[in-house]
């Protein structure tokens, strides 16, 4: 095993240094157990703020491990710091040019300088503004690409991957059966306790049942299907699409001729409006069941449990409630999707995208969730 103890450690000399340019020529080895020797000083002299121009010298460097590569990227990155400053790299060997190049410098995101002065509330209004209509207009953008896709691939049944959108309905179906029907039997429980308390002081228990069985299959069933997938689903979408994107795949599929779009929410989209509502019927039916065992323990039959939903419920409200759980599946599965995309480069940039994915799929549920209640009630549904 070769030893580094006798390697000639590196030296730093300033070269051409003037009021405002200087040239840091670097000579012998940067390795890990040296180059400690060299970086602040060259920090220090490339963050200088008298210092406009800074030219990095390596053409004497016959070795650098992945520490000097470090320390060079370090410095480079002080142009993106400081705006007003314009260091440039010579002499570097094609072999550290390649371990260089993996930092992605242009992604880096500068480091907020602790002396700069804070950002006018006006100024932080006008970026917040110009941010959301930015997020907007990529958001209209992306919902007519994806429902032109949707259109395409409804026409041409052949075209649609079958095998991806299988496995996405076992993920986010399947395998999401039992949150939700547990949460949902709950949801029943609770709002069969909460109202017996109530409708005891009018002797009007019996009532239970109705209140139940219609909040569940008009409201609670679909919008908590809805909300469980986008905690569950949503975000598993962005995560898998923001990792291709981070991993370079999507622009990849983009080099292949393949529409990103097309081949990766599509079958995700299908997927999510075809399961949730059956995941929305499961939830229904654990609703009352929950309301069923809170009925029993209060005395009743349950065959007048099941005559009281019989006479409180019709078609209508169930097939409403399916109708809105089919758009909220959509709505899942399109912001999911959309928020991958978004996806910047940079090791925090999968999880912010997560949580935007869920945040803005609840905001959306809850919306058209409004919406429909609107909707219904001019149709008298």
């Amino acid at each position: 095993m070769p030893s580094f103890r006798n390697s000639p450690p590196p030296s730093l000399e300033f070269v051409d240094e003037t009021t405002d340019s200087i040239t840091l020529v670097f000579k012998g080895e940067l390795r890990t157990e040296s180059v400690s020797k060299v970086w602040g000083k060259a920090r220090k002299k490339a963050s200088s703020r008298l210092i406009s121009t800074v030219i990095i010298d390596v053409h004497n460097i016959n070795y650098c491990d992945g520490t000097g590569i470090a320390m060079l990227a370090d410095l480079l990155l002080e142009a993106q710091r400081r705006t007003n400053v314009d260091i440039t790299l010579e002499g570097l060997k094609e072999d550290f040019q390649q371990l260089l190049d993996q930092f992605d410098l242009k992604h880096f995101k500068p480091e907020p300088d602790s002396n700069a002065k804070p950002i006018p509330v006006t100024e932080e209004v006008g970026l917040t503004a110009s941010q959301f209509l930015q997020d907007l207009k990529e958001l209209i953008s992306f919902v007519g690409e994806a429902f032109y896709s949707l259109w395409i691939a409804l026409k041409h049944p052949s075209t649609i991957r079958w095998k991806d959108m299988l496995l996405t309905i076992e993920r986010a179906g399947v395998n999401a059966l039992p949150i939700v029907c547990l949460i949902c039997f709950l949801m029943g429980l609770i709002m069969a306790f909460q109202s017996a308390i109530p409708l005891k002081q009018f002797a009007a228990e019996l009532f239970i049942a109705d209140l139940v069985s219609v909040a569940m299959l008009r409201e609670l069933g679909p919008l908590m299907t809805a909300i469980l997938l986008a905690g569950r689903s949503g975000s598993a979408f962005a995560a898998e699409i923001g990792t291709m994107k981070v991993n370079e795949e999507v622009n990849a599929l983009q080099t292949m001729g393949i529409d990103p779009v097309r081949f990766l929410t599509i079958p995700r989209i299908i997927a999510s409006i075809i399961v949730t509502p059956l995941l929305t019927l499961f939830a229904n039916f654990m609703g009352l069941v929950g309301g069923w065992v809170v009925y029993i323990s209060l005395g009743f039959p349950t065959i007048v449990y099941i005559n009281q939903i019989k006479s409180a419920v019709t078609l209508t409200d169930l097939w409403g409630g399916l109708f809105k759980a089919g758009v909220f599946g959509l709505l899942v599965a399109g912001i999911g999707c959309f928020r991958g995309m978004q996806t910047s480069m940079g090791a925090s940039a999968v999880g912010q995208s997560t949580t935007r994915a869920v945040v803005s799929g609840i905001v959306l549920i809850v919306m058209a969730d409004g919406l429909f209640s609107v909707i219904y009630y001019i149709l008298g549904l």
